[in-house]
């Protein structure tokens, strides 16, 4: 009843020439249905329905929100914005990684260089060390003179010993680090692998997807 006579009243309104009226019409926490030809202070805390002067619905206005909830919604906001980014970013990503490996022979080829490279550098540090090991020997043949005592033997030789043992003990470690990152170019590209198999596969259903019909059994 209260929404038809706001509605009278709008269309009376309309008729005398004002042009068009709308109508606020809401439910408020009373479970009352109030109508007003302006925002509804009842009902600032829930949706409100806009109508014409005819009943139909033109829009509706969300509840006027308190500081606090305006704070919780902008911060909605941001996560979801940051979602849709993070998403983007992610196809950017499997876009650029399809196209640098358009297949897995291409991708395992990358795999072998860049284990190679880490190959290289461990040979390095091995041979360094062989040569570490016959620099040794060399210096144990002059601590002979000594009795193979080195607490006798002069400050110089012992030095060499010491740069001698801290030589080996750094390329071990630097081994030690070329084991690790070998493991972690492995894993690397374990994933791009798994991922790229999905990828190829959702390409080659596209493709057949938008195939001309008897394309592929032309082919």
């Amino acid at each position: 009843m209260l929404i038809g006579l706001g509605l009278a009243a709008a269309a009376a309104h309309a008729q005398q020439g004002k042009g068009p009226v709308e109508v606020y019409t809401c439910i408020d926490k009373l479970g009352r249905r109030l109508t007003s030809d302006r925002p509804i202070a009842e009902c600032i805390d829930r949706e409100q329905r806009v109508l014409d002067h005819t009943g139909t619905e033109r829009r509706r206005i969300g509840p006027t929100l308190t500081e606090h909830e305006r704070a919780a919604l902008e911060q909605r906001r941001r996560a979801e914005a940051q979602e849709r980014a993070r998403v983007a970013e992610e196809r950017r990503r499997e876009r650029a990684l399809v196209t640098r490996y358009p297949d897995e022979a291409s991708h395992q080829a990358e795999r072998e260089q860049a284990l190679a490279q880490v190959s290289e550098v461990t040979a390095v540090a091995r041979q360094r060390i062989s040569e570490l090991a016959a620099e040794k020997k060399r210096l144990d043949v002059e601590l002979e003179f000594y009795d193979g005592d080195l607490s006798k033997a002069p400050a110089k030789l012992q030095r060499q010993y010491a740069d001698n043992e801290l030589g080996v003990r750094e390329q071990q470690r630097f081994i030690a680090l070329q084991e690790q990152e070998r493991e972690r170019v492995q894993q690397r590209f374990d994933a791009e692998l798994a991922l790229l198999r999905r990828l190829w596969a959702a390409q080659r259903a596209a493709a057949e997807r938008w195939a001309p019909p008897g394309a592929s059994s032309a082919n």
